[in-house]
Order: C-alpha cells, then sequence, then structure tokens
C-alpha cells in the first residue's frame, strides 16, 4: 500500500498494489499490518456499503465524537465520486479546512478520513458503490455533521447537487469551537 499526503497530515490517501492479469485484477484493500505499518488507525470494527443512485448526490459532511469517535477509509467499488474530509477538531489549527480527492473504481484510490474529521462526497456518476472499513462500530446519539454548503469550509462540489437528504440538509453551518 503507498500512503499519499495531503495538504491535511492526518488525512492520506492510499493506493493499493493491483495485481492484473487477461482475467483482470486483484488488490488487499485493508491489511491491518500495513495500517500499522503506515501509522494509521488499525482498527476495523465494522465495514459497510453504500449506494448512491444518481450522479450528483451529496452526503455528509458526518461524523461520530468521543466516545465514539472514529477514523474511516472509503473506497469506491463501482463509479466515482469527490470524497471530501473536513477538520473539525476544536484547537486544531486546520481546524474547518478540508481536502478532496476524486476516488473511482477506476483510479483504486482511497481516502482515510482520520478521527475527528468530517466526512462527505458528492457522486460523479450514476450507480456509485462504496465500501467503508471503519475503526468504531456506529453509536446512535454521537453522530454530528455540517452543512456540506457552510461557506467557512467552502468546498467546491463539481457538480449541481440533485439529491441531498433531510437529515442533511438540517444539518447546521460550522460553529465556533467548543470550549471546555
Amino acid at each position: 500500500m503507498e500512503v499519499l499526503d495531503t495538504a491535511l497530515e492526518e488525512v492520506k490517501v492510499l493506493r493499493q498494489q493491483r495485481h492484473g492479469d487477461e482475467r483482470g485484477w486483484f488488490t488487499r484493500a485493508w491489511c491491518q499490518h500495513e495500517y500499522t505499518d503506515a501509522g494509521l488507525d488499525p482498527v476495523a470494527a465494522q465495514v459497510n456499503f453504500s449506494s448512491t443512485s444518481r450522479r450528483g448526490t451529496v452526503r455528509g459532511l458526518h461524523r461520530q465524537v468521543e466516545p465514539h469517535a472514529e477514523a474511516k477509509t472509503v473506497w469506491v467499488v463501482s463509479g466515482a465520486i469527490l470524497d471530501v474530509a473536513v477538520d473539525l477538531r476544536d484547537g486544531s489549527p486546520t481546524r474547518a479546512e478540508h481536502v478532496a480527492a476524486e476516488l473511482s473504481a477506476d483510479n483504486g484510490l482511497g481516502l482515510h478520513v482520520p478521527k475527528g474529521f468530517a466526512h462527505g462526497f458528492q457522486a460523479l456518476t450514476d450507480d456509485v458503490v462504496m465500501v467503508y472499513v471503519m475503526s468504531q462500530f456506529y453509536a446512535p446519539g454521537t453522530e454530528q455533521g455540517v452543512r456540506f454548503d457552510d461557506p467557512t469550509i467552502g468546498i467546491d462540489w463539481p457538480l449541481p447537487v440533485t439529491v441531498l437528504s433531510d437529515k442533511d440538509a438540517a444539518l447546521p453551518p460550522l460553529g465556533p469551537p467548543e470550549t471546555p
């Protein structure tokens, strides 16, 4: 696994080595040893699949907070997305900054989103299928999110938004950092 740096030190783009021949290709999507060696959270508590039918759909920006803060790695199995990680950590010098990467079945890239960061994406094609490797179990009541179009964050979504859930439409803008 090749670990590529992004503008935010903790967020990494991952490139798995594909082994191919006339039949197609094979790659290892997740390996605890490789994650540990790369300094990434090596825990895989839960694996989720996600399907998005329509190009332009935006999902996010979501995270879980302590005591169930989660790291996640996202891969695209079919189609393409613009994947985004936003630093929401209080006291972080990069709070409200984000990185975006195009992930697709063709390019085979993954995005590692560390604890404290929100995650969201926009489908660039119809019929996107994704897999998430999560470091924590889903814990209702620890979810947080911010608006996908918050001007403080300034994400440049490449397509007009075609679908947005009621839940995501109701997310608040990014507020000031929490005070102890």
